[in-house]
């Protein structure tokens, strides 16, 4: 028989940090969303588009593209071809694995990528970096980095 253990709900203060950091994801995402509209752009064009960048040769497997934007195959799939579809990326076979494929950035998405960087970073700082000082940023991060590494180990459990 399973003992059923009482909820530990979340205290006023626990309530408002948990509301405050999900208002603030939500309209930093739509922020950042909207700024990146005039270069026809989403946040996960331009993720994918940072990760292709940032990689050797400007290629990944799609499957770790998948990982590192938390993304199913079948969605980015989805994704890349709209992002061909614009030139940005194009699809190559993977010489070493017949079944595999890589996500490569083309010219055209590099230098949409070189453009489009400066004015992303800009809206980043004006939209978050700015509002907060030095000491707070400190915090915030020391505060999230746990979280974050809880919730990558646990990528992959049922």
């Amino acid at each position: 028989m399973e003992t059923e253990t009482a909820t530990r709900w979340l205290t006023d203060a626990e309530q408002c940090a948990w509301r405050t950091h999900l208002e603030v994801n939500r309209l930093l995402t739509y922020q950042l969303e909207k700024d990146l509209q005039p270069f026809n752009l989403t946040m996960n064009d331009y993720e994918i588009l940072v990760n292709l960048s940032e990689s050797d040769d400007v290629r990944m497997r799609m499957s770790d593209l998948a990982s590192a934007t938390l993304q199913s195959k079948s969605r980015l799939s989805h994704q890349i071809t709209r992002m061909e579809n614009a030139n940005l990326v194009r699809r190559e076979n993977c010489e070493s694995d017949r079944r595999g494929l890589y996500a490569v950035l083309t010219e055209h998405g590099l230098e949409t990528m070189k453009k489009v960087a400066p004015h992303h970073v800009a809206s980043v700082r004006r939209h978050f970096i700015d509002l907060l000082s030095p000491e707070a940023l400190t915090e915030l991060d020391k505060g999230l980095k746990p979280i974050a590494e809880h919730l990558r180990g646990q990528r992959g459990r049922p």
